[in-house]
């Protein structure tokens, strides 16, 4: 039986200064988590409640236009969020958009722990180690969001760039595609920027890294082609703002 594995690394020797993330790339569930099912539809778990539609299939294309490493989780979610710190409250979600998630409801600590230890902190480890191969690393987080959450109005953003204190690159970004006549951008949105032990305070920000997260809205690349189309316009972008910040 094969191993599994809770991240999956794409060019790995790949030149290029730049590191593309996918922290929720993945609706899997792990076979010693609740016997590989999370007791929800697969109609959920193919919702963004369970990851991040089409991000991964962004990351991949755009990390191979940048010739640059990637890293995928291969780990819904809702077993553990790599993108929330381990002290975070959200860290395992028993209740998402108004859907609530079985098999979460009895996890206790001793479980949480065992998927920190089977899927969070690998996926970490391995992200740190790319991060440090080269000192002048640039970080891109690749996310998706969906078009309306319920109760809430529809976002109006095609692609929203998330960033905290460190605006070397998110500003160049920014400007550049408020350039692009035909999207909509939003900055810190949908989400606020600045989450405390997030992937990106972690990897990027604790060692004064450039870098930018990525939120592509995502009934836009649903399909593998627009996947590909987002990547393909985006890393002449990246590569132009990041010339323009001198980073």
């Amino acid at each position: 039986m094969k191993m599994y594995q809770p991240y999956e690394i794409e060019g790995a020797d790949r030149p290029a200064r730049w590191l593309v993330t996918c922290d929720h790339a993945a609706n899997t569930v792990p076979p010693f988590v609740n016997g590989g099912t999370l007791d929800l539809p697969e109609a959920d778990m193919n919702r963004h409640i369970a990851y991040d539609v089409g991000a991964a299939g962004v990351t991949r294309a755009l990390a191979k236009a940048l010739d640059a490493p990637a890293i995928l989780t291969n780990f819904s979610r809702l077993v553990i969020d790599p993108n929330r710190g381990e002290d975070d409250p959200t860290l395992l979600m028993k209740l998402y958009d108004g859907t609530i998630i079985p098999g979460n409801r009895h996890a206790d600590e001793t479980e949480i722990q065992r998927r920190l230890n089977r899927c969070y902190r690998p996926y970490h480890t391995a992200l740190a180690e790319l991060a440090a191969r080269r000192d002048d690393t640039v970080i891109v987080s690749v996310h998706s969001f969906t078009r309306q959450l319920k109760g809430h109005p529809p976002r109006p953003w095609h692609i929203g760039l998330l960033y905290a204190a460190d605006e070397r690159l998110s500003r160049p970004l920014s400007a550049r595609l408020k350039r692009e006549t035909d999207l909509c951008v939003g900055e810190n949105e949908p989400y606020g920027g600045h989450l405390p032990g997030d992937a990106i305070a972690r990897h990027a920000i604790a060692y004064e890294r450039p870098n930018i997260l990525i939120e592509i809205r995502n009934d836009l690349i649903e399909e593998v082609e627009d996947q590909i189309a987002w990547a393909t316009r985006l890393a002449p972008i990246l590569i132009e703002a990041a010339e323009t910040a001198g980073v």
